[in-house]
């Protein structure tokens, strides 16, 4: 693996190189051979808050991980854990694909040459549930009240202004978003 580490707010001491460079290429017991491909990471400051993104990207396979904690170390391992999670996941949906197919059992290391995402898997988008609603003109002050008395992350309502449907959102930073659509 080939490390692409950036800082923003912060320098990238030899020390932080050192243990991002360690604990990511811990990953590699995952694979056969270790990817060739590049390890992009991402570190920044913002109100005393240490956010690290991770992005492999590889043929078939984008890995990416972002976490923000008080303790940069302790965001590098959370992310790292992340990043885990998306290999197991990864490697039993393949192995047991390949096990519907009849092939051998652990195939994890070739995934890369298998074109997995192409193929689109019933199980992967299921829809539980389908709501409909009557969308009410009004302006997005409204809608974000709307919003948190039912205590939602989103809203979608009719713009009094200019008819179209919009969204409002709650961002991760606690403010709003609204969404119009550009025609």
């Amino acid at each position: 693996m080939k490390f692409n580490i950036r800082g923003e707010n912060i320098e990238v001491t030899g020390a932080i190189r050192d243990y991002v460079e360690k604990k990511i290429s811990k990953l590699e017991r995952y694979f056969d051979t270790p990817p060739a491909s590049d390890v992009h990471v991402n570190l920044s400051v913002y109100n005393d808050e240490q956010r690290i993104e991770v992005t492999i990207p590889m043929t078939n396979l984008l890995l990416r991980g972002e976490v923000q904690h008080i303790d940069l170390y302790a965001a590098i391992d959370l992310v790292v854990d992340k990043l885990e999670r998306q290999i197991r996941k990864h490697k039993t949906k393949i192995n047991r694909k390949i096990r519907q197919n009849g092939a051998p059992k652990h195939a994890f290391a070739k995934m890369e040459k298998q074109v997995f995402y192409n193929e689109k898997q019933e199980d992967d988008f299921e829809i539980v549930r389908t709501k409909r609603f009557n969308l009410k003109p009004m302006d997005p002050e409204e809608a974000i009240l709307q919003m948190d008395m039912l205590g939602h992350e989103f809203f979608v309502f009719i713009n009094d202004k200019s008819g179209e449907s919009n969204v409002v959102y709650r961002r991760k930073d606690g403010k709003y978003g609204l969404i119009e659509p550009n025609i």
